[in-house]
């Protein structure tokens, strides 16, 4: 739901048809990147679909939770890999578009339009591109690791080998908390944008509304931060122990 139909639809199609017309530009600044980001989601898509046909999937929920996902007594050890490939692949196609976006609003925004013109659906685009190229390396280090524990002997999430299953949480949740943001804020400039449209009158309150996205997505960053100090306080405790 949130990789393959919101972050596509809302941010990337929405977002890559709006951003040339609202800049008067004839397309956005790479729009090769913006191809392989495009040609990424089908294959992450047929990844996801094919982990679901695989025998019974594989049953560890959307969070993948160790020591569930660490295990190869899973339902299908074949449907979790195909899982976390097309969970990596969706993460590289959304960093790159959030990449693009932000090239494209920096060079063309000072060159076309002045920043305190520029649209609040672009503010939100803007805002919620720098969340993501924060956020979703955190993400695609936890499947990595996950990767690692299932197959190549690691024990990051192995309470047995001294390993803690708690601190896959922490790390998918400085990911899984901004990533709520990440899905609304867009959906703010949009309906800003709409309603504005309908009732013929210009948007009330552009300054506040763009205050307000602001804060969001800096409150946002706090809640990346108490999971960043939880997390440094288990490893400190764990080195101290040891």
């Amino acid at each position: 739901m949130i990789f393959f139909l919101v972050m596509p639809t809302l941010i990337g199609s929405y977002g890559n048809y709006l951003i040339p017309i609202y800049l008067g530009a004839s397309e956005i600044i790479y729009p090769r990147i913006n191809l392989v980001s495009v040609l990424i989601i089908p294959s992450s898509y047929t990844l996801i679909m094919l982990s679901m046909l695989c025998e019974y999937g594989s049953g560890i929920g959307w969070t993948l939770y160790p020591p569930l996902s660490t295990s190869l007594m899973t339902l299908t050890s074949i449907a979790l890999d195909l899982t976390l490939y097309s969970l990596l692949l969706s993460g590289m196609s959304t960093s790159l578009t959030s990449i693009n976006f932000i090239v494209t609003l920096h060079i063309w925004k000072p060159t076309i339009i002045p920043l305190s013109n520029m649209d609040i659906y672009l503010w939100s685009l803007n805002l919620i591109g720098y969340m993501l190229i924060i956020v979703l390396p955190i993400l695609t280090g936890s499947l990595l690791m996950i990767l690692c524990d299932l197959h190549y002997n690691t024990i990051f999430f192995d309470p047995l080998y001294g390993g803690d299953p708690i601190f896959y949480q922490h790390i998918f949740w400085f990911f899984g908390h901004p990533e709520v943001h990440i899905l609304i804020v867009p959906g703010f400039g949009l309906i800003s944008n709409i309603l504005s449209e309908h009732i013929n009158v210009i948007l009330f309150g552009y300054q506040s509304m763009i205050l307000a996205m602001s804060c969001i997505s800096y409150l946002g960053s706090l809640v990346w931060s108490h999971h960043m100090f939880t997390v440094g306080i288990e490893i400190d405790s764990k080195a101290y122990f040891m």
